[in-house]
């Protein structure tokens, strides 16, 4: 006879059906949860960086490379235009103030220069001229005064010899009365000569005196044109090196023209641009330091050039007491240039992550060590290893400061390995 079967229970039938849809429900879930609470992604410890939050003492400075430049560098310019002649001195070459570099020949000049000196010869005979007939002029006048004062002493001594003899009785008293008149006539007439003469006497000083400026004013007209001539010798202006020399012999140079260039050795500075960012807190007497083989050198700022090129300016500085032993022009060191004076802060070392959160937010690490939250952050100053943390973290705080590139959107780290 047939057993009956007993039929088997609906959730035994269905097994499978149901691990599906318990399957199915669960990612639904998973999926929800993800959606509704926080991104999270898993992050191995080994590829960043966890930082300290801490309290310091916070500098500003700007770290820049700058260059080692001449003090001063002096252009060399002709002062008269010819042919070069010869060149003395070669690039490179260390020079004393008043160093011959190249000498100059320009035939026109020294023709003009001849004819000069022939007009000026000519007006030195001429004023040698007059100055002997003025000299002559001046001994009449005085030969003149003398011959005046002569005749007023002998017609004096006339009329007191005639007073004498009307006393005596051997004149009479129209005879006195005729030599009184004489003699006043006389000394009237003598007065008036000798009043003559003396303007006589100092018109021809006078013009004495402006012969003689006019000579002087001559010589020294003629000695600049001389002058000219010493200016065909190409002088180094001051001491350094002859940096640079653009002449080659028989080439024609005009009046005014650059032709080489002197390095100032005996000080260094050091050159550099800064962002504009600065433009407003650098200014002249700020100062800096550079690190060389262990040791700092000290620094100033002495020249701001205020006009921003490419969102930069340049900034010169020169050294103080004390500089490297091997400086030389070219060479390059990092400066870190002081904007302020040390204060207390909370600060957290340099990372990529500013450059991914504009500073806006960063990775703080749980007390636990297991996770690290996005978390809001301000930051305030910086400088080249540090940053200030005006707000959204304490001191003894973690944070990660590297690997952002790979942490995309996510609000929650997990930390492992």
């Amino acid at each position: 006879m047939d057993i009956q079967l007993k039929k088997r229970p609906w959730y035994i039938r269905y097994k499978y059906y149901l691990m599906a849809a318990v399957a199915f429900v669960a990612f639904m879930i998973y999926v929800m949860t993800l959606s509704v609470g926080p991104r999270k992604q898993r992050i191995d410890t080994e590829s960043i960086q966890i930082a300290d939050v801490e309290t310091g003492r916070f500098m500003e400075y700007v770290d820049v490379e700058g260059l080692v430049q001449p003090i001063l560098t002096i252009q060399v310019n002709t002062k008269e235009g010819g042919f070069v002649d010869r060149i003395v001195a070669e690039e490179g070459a260390m020079l004393e103030q008043g160093d011959t570099i190249l000498t100059l020949v320009n035939p026109e000049l020294t023709r003009q220069i001849n004819d000069k000196r022939d007009e000026f010869e000519k007006q030195m005979v001429n004023y040698r001229n007059q100055e002997i007939n003025m000299k002559q002029q001046t001994l009449n006048l005085r030969q003149q005064i003398l011959q005046a004062r002569h005749e007023q002493r002998r017609q004096q001594k006339n009329y007191e010899l005639a007073k004498e003899e009307f006393a005596m009785g051997i004149k009479s008293k129209a005879e006195l009365e005729v030599v009184e008149e004489e003699y006043n006539l006389k000394r009237q007439t003598t007065a008036l000569q000798m009043e003559s003469l003396h303007y006589d006497s100092v018109a021809s000083t006078l013009s004495s005196q402006m012969l003689q400026a006019d000579m002087e004013r001559e010589r020294k007209k003629f000695a600049r044109e001389l002058e000219r001539l010493g200016d065909l010798v190409v002088r180094a202006p001051i001491s350094g090196q002859l940096s640079f020399l653009q002449a080659t012999p028989g080439q024609q140079v005009g009046g005014n023209s650059r032709v080489g260039e002197i390095k100032v050795l005996s000080q260094y500075k050091i050159h550099t641009s800064l962002s504009e960012y600065y433009i407003d807190r650098v200014t002249t007497g700020l100062p800096a330091t550079i690190l060389y083989q262990g040791k700092r050198f000290p620094l100033k700022i002495t020249k701001v050039v205020p006009e921003v090129k490419d969102r930069s300016f340049d900034v010169d500085l020169v050294f103080g007491n004390e500089m490297p032993d091997n400086v030389r022009v070219g060479k390059s060191y990092r400066v870190q240039i002081e904007l302020g004076q040390p204060e207390e802060a909370v600060v957290i070392p340099r990372g990529n992550f500013y450059q991914a959160t504009g500073g806006q937010w960063i990775y703080k690490v749980s007390e636990s060590g297991d996770k690290a939250i996005r978390t809001p952050i301000t930051i305030g100053r910086q400088n080249p290893q540090q940053y200030e943390v005006t707000s959204g973290l304490a001191p003894g705080d973690r944070v990660i400061t590297t690997g952002y590139d790979q942490f995309g959107e996510a609000e929650v780290l997990v930390l492992g390995k």
